[in-house]
Order: structure tokens, then sequence, then C-alpha cells
């Protein structure tokens, strides 16, 4: 058995999940590369920071077929999408991969958010 055979998760929940891994991996760059930079880069940050967390929440969640999965995905989904607004604003590359990686994210945490 893999994790692929999650008997209570269909295709869409396992690339929802993958989807927030990879936000939060893309969120963790973004807010470190962030700190790095010259300018006031504070909102981006805490944006990053929140999306890290909330995505993790989530994989989790629908990991373990929470009842809390569906309302979490839609909390999500806002976050992701206020950080990719966010990112997508900045023209660094950390920026623009991680507005790019949880605009997808919240596409499909939206998509859960609906089950």
């Amino acid at each position: 058995m893999s994790l692929q055979d999650l008997p209570h998760a269909d295709d869409e929940m396992h690339e929802c999940i993958d989807n927030c891994l990879e936000a939060a991996q893309a969120c963790e760059w973004c807010a470190d590369a962030c700190a790095e930079e010259d300018e006031d880069m504070a909102e981006c940050i805490r944006l990053c920071r929140d999306v890290a967390d909330l995505t993790t929440l989530h994989a989790r969640f629908m990991a373990r077929d929470s009842a809390y999965h569906a309302d979490l995905a839609a909390v999500c989904a806002d976050a992701c999408e206020a950080c990719a607004e966010e990112c997508a604003r900045h023209d660094h590359d950390h920026c623009q991969v991680c507005a790019e990686v949880v605009s997808e994210c919240a596409e499909t945490c939206r998509a859960m958010a609906s089950h």
C-alpha cells in the first residue's frame, strides 16, 4: 500500500494534497528570500508563512479524512489567493514562482471546499 492508495482519497484529493505540500515549500522559500530583500516585504512574508502553515495543515486533514477538511479548504484557498496576489506584485523570481504555485493550490483547495 502507498499513499496513493488512501481509501478515502480520489485523484482530486491527491492532487490537492500534492499542491498543498508544494505550496508550503514555495512559501517557505519565498518568505526566507523576502527576508533578505532590501525593500519592505513584511506583508509577503506574513502571507507566505500563513499559507505554508495552512496548506500543510490542510494536507494533513485530507490525509486523515477529517470532517473539517472542506472548511479548512475554503480558508486555505482564500489565503492562497491573497498570497498569490501579493507575490505577483513583486519582480523577484521567488515571488513569481510562489505566486504561480499558490494559485494552482488555491484552485484545487477551492474544489475541495465544495466536496
